[in-house]
């Protein structure tokens, strides 16, 4: 640990610490300052089949194990989490840039996940189901599905992975973790707390390598049961045609294009306020993070007037520093990205307000400015594709089935925002739209009880809620019959 600065920088497969087995690391970037924080070790195939198989070795006591005894552990694991939040929050700012309020906050939530799937594991209820026959009874019961991977990217390092860990422990599975190579950091500090909970050997494995060799090791291998990924459409679509050859249990949570709407009852400086926070949280970097933004006309101009006041207040900068909430991007191809949005939309007649750049006093880190763009035109390739960047397109509309038609022209449908103060009009929101989560006046919908994911190809299944443990097990069907 100490040639890491005081960070754990290693595997953990069947309750060890341990290097990869070439002794191979990958480096740690601070995209603030573009230094590197640790080099952590970087396993692979081998080292995935070793965590599969200790997970497997591991499986029939913890599925054995008494609800409210991996309820202990759960639990423990979300006091600890707590304890140690503020360490936990500054590792995660340090290696992915978001500020430090946002850091903790995601830590807390995280533990919150684990203390409601401790409480919930309680309640995998079967039935009785009322017979037909006389000397027949019907009964389901609830088997957990297995050795589960948990793969998931860079942008909520320990919120993305608590989601899976959590249930899929919770009902009794045993779990294998994939983390982004760039974000391992904090999630290895989460896996501290749950060893120090009490977690037996092997129960949860955490390798940090090769995003290729550890999936096709997930896809090939039997042992694994499941595999929940967070991430991309189109590495989505390749799990989905991988996983067909074993008929192997998927969750995926994918790729979003959120439309937030303002209708004309709104107030429009309150709905840019909100707007202005949801939008440049974790500068867009948010798979639900709204991104593009439908005014009513009559409420149009100060709706920008005030978004731009608004973002101009923001304060952007190190992560690490007060009153800072805006960091930086992710990393420099994020930054291309931006740019290449950007030039598009204003090619074809958009305005940009505010932003537009890089941020130039910031000699090193991957700084964008928030930027609002307005006279977006459905051409542009900001409308069509998934930013996440710190970019507002702003369009109008006239009337309610207009934007419910312009809201749903996408192939994406996880989130959805609706700004509006008309009961009426926010139900025919709600069931109009295409989307798995809607917010009402709230552009930080996410809790833990309520259910997490999307239509279309936004992805299969939902996290958190009860949703969240059902996809963790199995339901069996016990027909019985017996003398009367």
């Amino acid at each position: 640990m100490s040639a890491n600065a005081g960070f754990r920088a290693e595997l953990l497969i069947d309750g060890a610490w341990t290097a990869a087995d070439s002794g191979r690391t990958v480096g740690v970037e601070n995209p603030a300052t573009e230094e590197i924080l640790a080099q952590v070790a970087c396993g692979g195939q081998a080292e995935t089949r070793r965590a599969l198989e200790a997970a497997h070795r591991a499986m029939p006591a913890w599925r054995k194990a008494l609800p409210y005894e991996r309820a202990k552990v759960l639990k423990k694991t979300a006091d600890l989490m707590r304890q140690r939040a503020e360490t936990i929050a500054r590792t995660m700012t340090l290696e992915q840039g978001k500020p430090l309020a946002e850091s903790m906050g995601e830590v807390l939530h995280s533990a919150d996940t684990f203390e409601w799937f401790a409480e919930e594991g309680k309640r995998a209820y079967g039935q009785v189901i009322p017979h037909g026959q006389p000397g027949r009874r019907h009964l389901t019961v609830k088997h957990p599905v297995g050795v589960v991977a948990a793969i998931s990217p860079w942008n909520f390092p320990i919120t993305l992975q608590s989601r899976k860990i959590a249930p899929a422990l919770a009902a009794g599975c045993t779990v294998v973790s994939r983390p982004a190579t760039q974000t391992p950091l904090c999630l290895i500090q989460v896996f501290e707390c749950l060893v120090d909970a009490g977690l037996p050997a092997g129960v949860a494995n955490l390798v940090v390598g090769s995003a290729q060799e550890m999936a096709d090791e997930f896809i090939r291998n039997p042992i694994c049961r499941k595999v929940s990924f967070t991430g991309s459409t189109e590495v989505g679509k390749g799990l989905m045609r991988a996983a067909a050859d074993q008929v192997k249990r998927l969750s995926l949570e994918l790729g979003g294009h959120a439309p937030f709407i303002v209708f004309p009852d709104a107030e429009p400086e309150a709905a840019a306020k909100v707007a202005v926070m949801g939008k440049f949280r974790n500068n867009g970097q948010v798979c639900i993070s709204p991104s593009r933004f439908f005014v009513h006309e009559t409420l149009r101009k100060r709706f920008t007037e005030a978004a731009v006041e608004f973002t101009r207040a923001l304060k952007q900068g190190n992560g690490l520093e007060a009153g800072v909430e805006v960091g930086p991007m992710f990393e420099r191809k994020a930054l291309d990205h931006t740019s290449r949005l950007v030039n598009d939309a204003r090619s074809k007649g958009a305005k940009v307000l505010i932003g537009g750049g890089r941020t130039a006093s910031f000699a090193k880190g991957y700084f964008y400015q928030p930027t609002i763009l307005d006279d977006v035109s459905p051409a542009c390739a900001i409308i069509e594709e998934e930013p996440f960047a710190p970019l507002m397109p702003v369009m109008g509309f006239e009337s309610i089935d207009q934007v419910i038609e312009q809201a749903n022209n996408t192939r994406y449908g996880l989130a959805a925002y609706v700004y509006t103060n008309d009961l009426s009009t926010a139900f025919r929101m709600a069931e109009g739209l295409e989307a798995g989560i809607i917010g009402i006046n709230d552009p930080v919908p996410a809790t833990p009880q309520c259910p997490f994911g999307g239509m279309k190809e936004s992805g299969l299944g939902r996290e958190l809620a009860h949703e969240g443990l059902d996809a963790y097990l199995e339901t069996k069907y016990l027909a019985i019959r017996i003398k009367e």
